[in-house]
């Protein structure tokens, strides 16, 4: 196959070990947590997300940990585990169809050890035993793993993990795997010997350098002594472990030096490789998603954060300067994880800095990257937006396949003529899957552009943590590229519908913003979601949503003191915004919490910044009294009487459907399918998602 010129070193033939692999992209071994603890053969969907994976031509597939000591070692049920060997059959299943493709594939292994504390933000862990470190060590940070102190393994305790480490590689060799990769970064049991912050020991584990890399060095040797030379174990390992943000010095934490110290310590242990990533102490999340440590501003000053850790992208490539200075010592070859893309990677590549690039959440988007990046079709690519909905919920923002049992969109037995009424998330989606699968399409949109409202979500969020106006182009080019006829600018009626006489209609029509059901919501001082919108579409005709969202912060129609009704992500979204543009919020939600809809992670993040800018938040209110022109007054949770004084009162309910058409059209038409917000309220990823997965079946 021949491949782009731009890409020549990015599709380069690699090895690891004595492993190769057909170009540089590896797909890294972030975790979708689509098992049971107790699956012994693979789910539908486990095996539909890794053959897709590895038919997109990812040069090495490494598949997320197991539990190698249940229930010790791993915070969540839905990994699978690898503890026993009836384990290995249905392991093998999954092998066979990543190696039908032509993809090697190595096994993640990690032992969570002392992560087994209730983190802030989270599920509970299941697991209600002691957890284990290197030393009985806490920190007191807002939203870090480590808040409950661990049992300091004893030396007998370490052989025994050393073993279980052992024991899972033999295992997965014999379902079929070609390598492990043993993750002893993150905050995970290895790189809590490795830290000098948490191993605090006084025997040949703890001190120097040597000692505390001992225990990782005796897992590579034992597995190594088990399963030959030639058997493939890649480290993943700290480039660098930052304490500032949690109030730590830094030369108390795992220096730059001290990782490339243990970095040639484990090649001679036997590391065939070294995958770089860092950690945050108290920002867990910036392990394996740099970027959303800049949400929704950084921990510390950026410029405080240390040298080696680059910051001029916003978290993208923040691990390059790490993973350049460990392969400055070592001859093995030397990965780099971190919001990367191929322009960066091939960069990076030529330079020199790095042997090969890893990725999860673009391969999540299209699992076609590596192909298409090949071939040069970059415009054809769906873009991540780093919305992180993958984070634990098997879900996509693009892919709408993601967690489910098919990874292709078959051809139609019937081709059909299709009427997508509504260019929202839903429409677009469905027109999209309804093309590809030879259909004969057109979509109509009662706006002069297409997006529904992504334009006006993209206006509060901004370019960073997540890039909306990405969709917008993607699936523009796409409908264009597949000969969907679009009509802009106008609205659908019956006579529309008659005229075309589709054998299909896909009822996108979105929703609309629903009044808060207070009295005086029809008050001077209240600001409706659908007046709201209404402005902001307006403007957003003669300026796009970044320039509008620039505009905003010398110039807005709102008081000082803002009260925004609805604590869910639409409510969350708008208080951060108006926050950053110096408005004092407050945020009343009924249900007992706010942040519905959003990723654990960065509602942690959130919750902490909004106690550090003085949002204020009143959840489980038990009624609204009323509003009037001092601002709302309400029943509290436990029952008392507030008012809370506002110049400006904004609602940031969910919409209601927008479904009019929808009885005429059934009795019309001979499919109908609502999608999208005008079937219920639904969050992007979920919409997109729908039009995937309906339009597929049709």
């Amino acid at each position: 196959m021949s491949h782009s010129p731009r890409y020549e070193k990015l599709m380069e033939p690699g090895r690891i070990g004595s492993v190769k692999t057909r170009n540089r992209i590896i797909k890294s071994g972030a975790g979708m947590l689509m098992w049971h603890e107790d699956d012994v053969h693979m789910r539908p969907e486990v095996l539909a997300f890794y053959e897709g994976i590895a038919r997109g031509g990812v040069g090495l597939l490494i598949v997320e940990s197991p539990t190698i000591d249940y229930p010790l070692g791993v915070r969540w049920k839905e990994r699978y585990r690898i503890d026993d060997d009836r384990y290995i059959q249905g392991l093998g299943e999954l092998v066979e169809v990543i190696h039908r493709h032509g993809c090697p594939t190595f096994m993640q292994m990690n032992h969570d050890g002392p992560w087994q504390a209730k983190l802030p933000f989270a599920p509970e862990p299941f697991f209600e035993g002691e957890p284990i470190g290197a030393s009985p060590v806490t920190l007191d940070a807002e939203s870090d793993f480590h808040n409950q102190a661990p049992h300091a393994l004893t030396v007998e305790e370490i052989e025994q993990v050393v073993d279980k480490f052992a024991s899972a590689a033999v295992r997965a060799r014999k379902a079929g795997f070609d390598g492990v990769d043993i993750n002893a970064a993150s905050s995970h049991l290895l790189h809590n010997f490795f830290s000098p912050y948490w191993n605090r020991r006084e025997d040949a584990y703890g001190g120097s350098v040597e000692n505390r890399a001992r225990f990782a060095m005796e897992v590579i040797r034992e597995i190594k002594k088990r399963l030959g030379g030639d058997f493939p174990v890649s480290m993943i390992l700290n480039g660098i472990e930052i304490g500032q943000a949690a109030g730590v010095d830094n030369r108390r934490c795992l220096t730059h030096e001290d990782s490339r110290a243990i970095a040639r310590l484990l090649e001679e242990a036997g590391a065939d490789a070294i995958q770089v990533r860092s950690h945050w102490l108290g920002y867990h999340v910036g392990a394996y998603l740099p970027d959303a440590l800049f949400y929704p501003e950084p921990p510390v000053p950026v410029e405080s954060f240390p040298p080696e850790y680059e910051t001029g992208r916003r978290g993208i490539g923040a691990n390059i300067r790490l993973a350049a200075g460990i392969k400055e010592v070592v001859r093995i070859p030397v990965t780099v994880v971190g919001r990367l893309d191929a322009d960066l990677g091939e960069q990076l590549l030529r330079e020199g800095k790095v042997d090969f690039i890893a990725m999860t959440r673009r391969l999540l988007a299209d699992p076609e990257y590596p192909n298409k990046v090949a071939a040069g079709k970059m415009d054809d690519i769906a873009p991540c937006t780093a919305c992180d909905n993958c984070l634990g919920s098997r879900r996509c923002r693009i892919n709408g396949l993601l967690g489910t049992p098919y990874n292709t969109i078959e051809p139609a037995a019937r081709k059909k003529k299709v009427l997508v009424i509504g260019g929202g998330p839903a429409g677009m989606s469905a027109a999209r899957v309804a093309a590809l699968r030879g259909h004969t399409v057109i979509l109509y949109e009662k706006a002069s552009a297409l997006g529904g409202l992504l334009p006006l979500a993209s206006m509060v969020k901004g370019s960073h943590p997540e890039d909306l106006s990405l969709l917008i182009r993607y699936f523009g080019r796409q409908l264009k590229q597949l000969g969907v006829k679009v009509v802009l600018g106008r609205e659908v009626n019956l006579g529309t519908v008659e005229a075309i006489k589709p054998d299909v209609v896909f009822l996108a029509t979105g929703g609309e913003s629903v009044a808060p059901e207070i009295p005086g919501a029809d008050g001077s001082i209240v600001l409706s979601g659908a007046v709201l919108h209404r402005r902001l579409k307006f403007f957003l005709k003669f300026f796009k949503p970044e320039t509008l969202r620039n505009l905003s912060r010398f110039y807005m129609p709102m008081g000082k003191r803002v009260i925004v009704v609805g604590g869910a992500i639409q409510g969350c979204e708008l208080a951060e915004f108006l926050a950053k543009r110096g408005r004092e919020v407050t945020i009343v939600e009924t249900k007992d919490s706010i942040g519905e809809g959003m990723v654990d992670a960065l509602l942690g993040h959130l919750m902490i910044w909004f106690a550090k800018k003085g949002v204020k938040l009143h959840c489980g209110v038990r009624e609204y009294v009323g509003i009037s022109d001092q601002g709302l007054t309400l029943v509290t949770r436990e029952g008392e009487r507030l008012t809370l004084e506002a110049d400006t009162i904004v609602s940031a309910l969910p919409l209601g459907r927008v479904d009019g058409l929808l009885k005429e059209l059934e009795e019309r038409v001979p499919e109908v399918y609502a999608i999208g917000d005008c079937r219920e309220p639904l969050l992007i990823a979920d919409a997109i998602g729908a039009g995937v997965r309906i339009a597929r079946e049709v």
